[in-house]
């Protein structure tokens, strides 16, 4: 009961907050661009080759703070990891799960959550979107797969913690790589056009960024699958239990 009532109390909050806010706090709406947001609507397609302006900004025109961004990303998803390392072999049960009609439903979800967080990334540099938001999306489905089907499932198939953080580690690899390989022809880190090609054959590339987005889904879906692996062991394993 106590829970209901904390739960009601924070739905109330949650609702008069959002009608006192915008009459105690006067928003103000611009009425003209500033010169830096001007530059980027009217330049953004010639300088990056990318209509999607975010996409643009995010890769292209700081491109060297989001490569930061993404190694300390890197890094706080390896010091989850550490914590949460268990070195012991889990038990390989016979997988549960829920019912049969959750399990169907999860399997036609997994699919669409698959396919559309693959072209969020994929079209991130033509609509908005990218590596992060997709790679995000896809380990959605892992963590729908892991309590309706068990974790066993996953690791039955071949997906462990160990195999995941491998293919962030290349993915970041390579990620470093297209930051990089400009610089042996003499331009600087991150150079997008002059190095890379922004159209092929017609189709949009938008140089650099196309890559960056599709490094960024792989490893950002792996690195959240790897530690939604590391939650979902049993809290026994850790303490030493009879199954460890």
């Amino acid at each position: 009961m106590k829970r209901v009532i904390v739960l009601v109390v924070l739905v109330l909050i949650a609702v008069v907050s959002s009608v006192i806010t915008p009459l105690v706090i006067s928003i103000e709406v611009p009425r003209c661009l500033r010169d830096l947001s001007r530059y980027y609507i009217i330049n953004t397609i010639k300088d990056t080759a990318s209509p999607e302006a975010v996409a643009a900004i995010v890769w292209d025109y700081r491109g060297l703070d989001t490569v930061y961004e993404t190694l300390v990303l890197y890094l706080a998803i390896v010091g989850g990891l550490t914590i949460f390392m268990y070195t012991g072999e889990l038990a390989r049960e016979t997988p549960v799960g829920l019912t049969l009609l959750s399990r169907t439903a999860t399997k036609i979800i997994t699919v669409l959550i698959s396919t559309v967080s693959a072209a969020i990334a994929f079209h991130g540099h033509l609509t908005p979107g990218g590596g992060f938001p997709g790679g995000s999306a896809l380990a959605v489905a892992t963590m729908l797969i892991i309590p309706v089907f068990s974790i066993n499932t996953l690791l039955e198939k071949g997906v462990t913690s160990t195999k995941l953080v491998a293919i962030r580690g290349v993915s970041l690899t390579g990620l470093g790589l297209v930051a990089l390989l400009p610089v042996i022809r003499g331009l600087e880190i991150v150079t997008n056009q002059r190095f890379y090609p922004g159209y092929l054959d017609g189709f949009i590339l938008s140089g650099s960024i196309s890559l960056y987005n599709l490094l960024e889904f792989l490893a950002v879906a792996s690195g959240f699958t790897a530690v939604a692996l590391y939650l979902s062991i049993p809290e026994e394993y850790y303490k030493g239990g009879d199954n460890a």
